[in-house]
């Protein structure tokens, strides 16, 4: 096929339009043709991990270097200054990530205060062991106390700690302390001054490289889609790579919007809320192309049509980064081509031809979206965000929240009356102390000096995990990385020696670094460069005999302390990975709730400060959450897959989905008739009250509730509203269509948990027009709302007298079930659902073909669900004409 030219066309953004000038360039270290380290920026978004290893790698270099010099200043061994000098390297790295100056200074600078305190104490309270070892169990607990007053109180628990660890294995003389503190004072003078000089906080900069890291992910998902629709490839095969990418892509638009709420990275409020809008439109955008190229796989795809559509992908995947303005040629021949359809044309053809022409719609607002965005990036807005912006999403290591704020609200629910207010804020304190108590005793006895192996093996148990499973996983991965750290340490101790100091640090600094570097990966690449320098400690006092007992002298203590630990969390006050998950479930209802909410807000008051897309993005995060706690639960015996957990997740997945589309077509300025603002109302109020029902059910467990169906009531809705057709008369349509769909995945959701689904009673009959502002277009007359993409179904005729039998031409709808795993067909059942909310009996898919007859013209949904699949909702409508229709269900893998 002969294709025109593509070139650059001329037309600006929605946002160049409103406020009369073009956006300004995008900035070439976001935009720009590939490079050989997009690779890199794309697994590490905004360059997190590299530049912790980048701050460990010279913080370590300086304080070693400042405190081997100190020392041989100060007449103090080198040994020991080295020690104190390297602490404060080592915990500047590993605990200050602050990204303004003025942060980085008070943190840093702090350090010395708590450890120097305490090293004149171990060297007074060396003689007497027992009680040494009582305030070392004592200052572990407290460290656990201080950590909620933000980091100067976690580094001034870690340090007292880690002081106690010093003096217990180093009996230092007391004459020394006030030199030791004049060492760590310079010390963390030095480090700070080459934590500015060559680690200097630039978040503005940092921004940029998560553009860049999106915008590769996107490219990503544009090759795979590409791929999926070529019909000599496997397609299957890019249909899941493409959702892979997909996910990542999610993931990295979430933390992006993490970063959003740091300091500094925005120039102000209003700046951050454009970005986070641009970038949620963005991210829809192509959640839309994939969602759009996965329903045309498996079709007959006419070959003029498959050839634009993969040369249009193909552009937008090769344009250079950052040249949005690409994509709209490519756009304008995909549309070109799906409207260039002869007469007679089957149902089939027909859906497929409407897919197309989404995904060209779908790619010119994904050229809008981005070319705002990236101008942001830089550059100051033009124009004030309606509302500013407002965190939603927490981050945790540079990455959205896991199991953190749903394990943070069940520990919060233990308070109650009395001395029971105290045991949320006491929890982790003792169960460090109790922990702590146990295994100090047992890892003295077994080897007096290195029996704190053990109470660091309760430290970093309870540090970072909030469940069983995270504390076990974390045991998991200390024992693999010790042992991986033991092999490579001894190789390189072997190959270097013990008489070269300078390599010797050497490798010292590059394993700490490397280890700082794949903690936010992996907690056992931490392990590995831990161990991996440790060696080289090591081998200046122990034999090179006694190397590999001592190593695993140190696993075995580690081991104990972090089953100790894990123990001690289980039993004293616990909170229960199940209670976790049943959190997290309820989070995500609430965060729906508050998105359902707010979209009623800004229906009835177009003027209110609403961010839909702000709780769009909360719901992303809590779906996070869940699936952080969900998917360790999921069991997996054999012979059988995909069971609670899977269809759990699967069934949030598509919630999601409706979600991010409700949120972004509601967000418009309509004023509705007073009928139907009363209508919306009375919906959005109904499926709030199911929302509370199903949390009320999730917390408490017991039987009861009833979900009450609100899709038919928006039916009804759709075909009473008449105003001229327009963007935001379609935008209205679409978001009630959104919210209908997300209704029925909810009701599923609702019906395998054991509540009662019911259908809300129909309100009589009210036609109404938009007004004002919702006309959104010019045409005279009132014409009734089509939902682009995706009709209204056709609304039941009521007649003014008594019941008639209206008659009408009945369908037969057929297809195929397949999926990657069977591609011979799945075997599955499928319940059809009315758009009034009568369920009939359902059918059985055997050998990957179905047949549903008798249907008659309206809307449906088809639920497919079976033993090795979680299920699948699809929206099919049914026209007046008759006759077989066919309809292929792809399920997910199994």
């Amino acid at each position: 096929m002969t294709t025109p030219a593509l070139g650059t066309p001329t037309a600006s953004t929605p946002t160049a339009h409103a406020a009369g000038t073009v956006p300004a360039p995008v900035p070439h270290r976001a935009g720009g043709p590939r490079r050989w380290w997009d690779r890199v920026i794309a697994a590490d978004p905004g360059l997190g991990n590299l530049q912790a290893g980048w701050r460990s790698l010279v913080s370590m270099s300086v304080s070693l270097a400042v405190g081997y010099g100190m020392s041989e200043a100060l007449r103090v061994p080198a040994m020991l200054g080295m020690v104190v000098a390297g602490m404060m390297g080592l915990m500047s790295a590993f605990a200050v990530a602050e990204n303004t100056a003025g942060r980085l200074a008070r943190a840093i600078l702090w350090m010395p205060l708590p450890y120097s305190a305490v090293l004149p104490l171990t060297s007074v309270l060396h003689p007497d062991r027992v009680l040494e070892l009582s305030l070392m169990v004592m200052a572990l607990a407290l460290a656990f106390f201080l950590v909620r007053f933000g980091t100067l109180g976690l580094l001034t628990g870690m340090m007292m700690f880690n002081a106690f660890m010093v003096g217990v294995m180093t009996d230092i003389p007391l004459r020394y302390c006030g030199d030791l503190f004049a060492i760590a004072l310079v010390t963390s003078v030095a480090v700070l001054a080459a934590r500015l000089l060559l680690c200097h906080p630039m978040p503005r900069r940092d921004l940029l490289r998560t553009q860049r890291a999106f915008l590769v992910e996107a490219r990503r998902a544009l090759e795979a889609a590409a791929t999926a629709l070529d019909p000599d490839a496997a397609q299957a095969t890019a249909v899941h790579r493409m959702r892979r990418a997909l996910r990542r892509l999610n993931i990295t638009t979430v933390t992006i919007d993490g970063h959003l709420a740091q300091p500094e990275v925005a120039a102000d409020p209003d700046m951050a809320e454009l970005l986070h809008q641009y970038l949620f439109d963005a991210e829809l955008a192509l959640q839309g192309i994939g969602q759009a190229v996965s329903g045309m796989t498996g079709r007959h795809v006419p070959a003029r049509l498959r050839e634009a559509l993969v040369v249009g992908l193909v552009i937008a995947r090769d344009a250079h980064l950052g040249r949005a303005d690409a994509l709209r040629p490519a756009a304008e021949l995909v549309r070109r081509k799906a409207a260039d359809a002869p007469q007679d044309i089957s149902a089939e053809e027909a859906e497929v031809r409407a897919l197309a022409r989404r995904v060209g719609d779908l790619l010119d607002a994904f050229a809008d979206a981005l070319a705002c965005w990236l101008s942001l990036g830089w550059n100051s807005p033009t124009a004030r965000a309606r509302v500013p912006f407002q965190p939603t999403v927490a981050l945790e290591r540079n990455r959205p929240a896991g199991t953190g704020p749903a394990a943070q609200r069940v520990a919060d629910a233990q308070a109650g009356r009395g001395w029971r207010r105290a045991v949320p804020h006491l929890r982790a304190p003792l169960h460090a102390g109790i922990a702590a108590a146990l295994v100090c005793p047992i890892a003295d006895a077994i080897n007096g000096t290195r029996f704190y192996w053990g109470l660091v093996g309760v430290m970093i148990t309870l540090f970072g995990t909030n469940t069983t499973h995270e504390r076990l996983r974390k045991l998991g991965h200390r024992m693999v990385g010790t042992v991986a750290g033991a092999v490579l340490g001894i190789a390189l101790l072997r190959l270097i020696g013990t008489g070269h100091a300078y390599a010797t640090l050497a490798v010292i600094v590059i394993a700490l670094s490397f280890g700082s570097w794949g903690i936010q990966r992996s907690y056992a690449y931490w392990v590995v460069g831990l161990v991996t320098a440790l060696v080289q400690m090591y081998a200046l006092t122990v034999p090179a005999r006694d190397m590999d007992w001592l190593l695993t002298e140190r696993l075995l203590d580690n081991a104990l302390g972090m089953l100790v630990a894990t123990g001690c969390a289980a039993v004293v006050f616990p909170v229960s990975t199940r209670r976790v998950a049943r959190e997290a479930k309820r989070g995500y209802l609430a965060a729906l709730e508050d998105l359902v909410a707010r979209v009623a807000t800004r229906w009835k008051d177009p003027e209110a400060p609403v961010r839909l897309r702000g709780a769009a993005r909360a719901v992303d995060a809590a779906l996070l959450q869940v699936q952080s706690v969900v998917r360790p639960l999921v069991r997996m015996p054999l012979g059988v897959r995909g069971r609670g957990g899977d269809n759990l997740l699967a069934l949030l997945g598509t919630a999601t989905r409706h979600a991010h589309a409700l949120a972004a077509a509601a967000d418009i300025d309509i004023d509705l008739a007073a009928p139907l603002r009363e209508r919306v109302e009375r919906i959005t109020d109904v499926l709030a009250r199911s929302l509370r029902a199903l949390d009320r059910h999730l917390a408490t467990d017991e039987p009861g509730g009833t979900w009450v169906r609100v899709s038919p009531m928006i039916r009804e809705l759709q075909s009473a509203l008449h105003g001229p057709d327009g963007p935001r008369a379609g935008r209205l349509q679409t978001a009630l269509d959104e919210l209908a769909a997300l209704d029925e995945v909810l009701a599923s959701l609702a019906d395998i948990r054991g509540l009662e689904v019911a259908t809300a009673p129909e309100p009589a009959a009210v036609t109404g027009t938009p007004a004002g502002r919702g006309a959104g277009g010019t045409e005279p007359g009132a014409v009734t709302v089509r939902t682009a993409g995706r009709p209204a179904p056709p609304a039941p005729a009521r007649p003014a007298g008594g019941p008639t039998e209206t008659t009408a031409a009945t369908t037969t709808v057929s297809g195929a079930l397949h999926c990657a795993a069977h591609p011979g067909g799945c075997d599955a059942w499928i319940t059809v659902v009315t758009d009034r909310g009568k369920r009939r009996a359902m059918v059985r898919a055997t050998g990957g073909h179905y047949r549903i007859p008798d249907l008659a013209p309206g809307g449906y949904t088809l639920v497919a669900s079976g033993p090795a699949h979680a299920p699948r909702a699809e929206f099919l409508l049914v026209g007046p004409s008759g006759g077989e229709v066919r309809h292929d269900i792809t399920l997910p893998g199994a």
